[in-house]
C-alpha cells in the first residue's frame, strides 16, 4: 500500500500497489476519476486492517505518460477562458479556479471556488447537454476540497455523488 498525491488541486490518497515504490517516484494511479499521473509520498509499513482501497498502481509513469501530461495541462490552460465564458453564459453562480484532465482523457475535472450544491450540478448538467464530454465538478474552499457526500445523489457520479 502507497500514500500518494495526485491532481491539479493535490489529493492524497491510499492506493494498492505490487511493490514498494521509493518517495518522489511517480506512478499512473488508477483513481475514482479515470487514470492520473501521482507521486508517490511514502510505502505505508502496515496497511490499516479495514482498508481495502479501490484505487491502484497501474504502472510505474513512462517519459510518455509525462509527455501527455504535459500536453493535457497545456490544453487545459488553453480552455480555461472558454469554462469561464460558459460558466457565465449559463448563468451559474460559481467561480472556477482550475481544471484538468484525468491522464485517460476520459474526464474533464473542473475545480470551483463554491459549497456542494445545486449550482456544481447545474454545471455538470449544462456540459453534458452541450456535449462537452464528462466533466466533474470538484468544489474547493480556501482550506482544500470540498468533503463528497457518502450517499445519494444524481447516479452519475458528476455531481460529486456516490452514484
Amino acid at each position: 500500500m502507497l500514500l500518494v498525491r495526485y491532481g491539479r488541486v493535490p489529493e492524497v490518497a491510499r492506493v494498492r500497489a505490487d511493490r514498494r515504490r521509493e518517495r518522489g517516484e511517480r506512478v499512473v494511479v488508477r483513481t475514482q476519476r479515470g487514470s492520473e499521473l501521482a507521486q508517490v509520498l511514502d510505502t505505508l509499513k502496515t496497511p490499516p486492517p479495514d482498508e481495502d482501497s479501490e484505487m491502484v498502481v497501474l504502472r510505474d509513469a513512462t517519459p510518455e505518460d509525462q509527455f501527455v501530461a504535459t500536453g493535457l495541462a497545456t490544453r487545459a490552460a488553453d480552455e480555461f477562458p472558454a469554462w469561464e465564458s460558459r460558466i457565465r453564459e449559463w448563468g451559474l453562480d460559481l467561480q472556477l479556479v482550475d481544471l484538468e484532465w484525468t491522464l485517460d482523457r476520459s474526464k474533464q475535472i473542473l475545480y470551483v471556488l463554491n459549497e456542494r450544491g445545486p449550482e456544481c450540478t447545474k454545471l455538470a448538467i449544462q456540459a453534458a447537454a452541450a456535449g462537452l464530454g464528462i466533466v466533474e465538478v470538484q468544489p474547493v474552499s480556501a482550506s482544500g476540497l470540498v468533503e463528497l457526500p457518502k450517499a445519494g445523489g444524481c447516479g452519475t457520479g458528476s455531481c460529486g455523488c456516490s452514484q
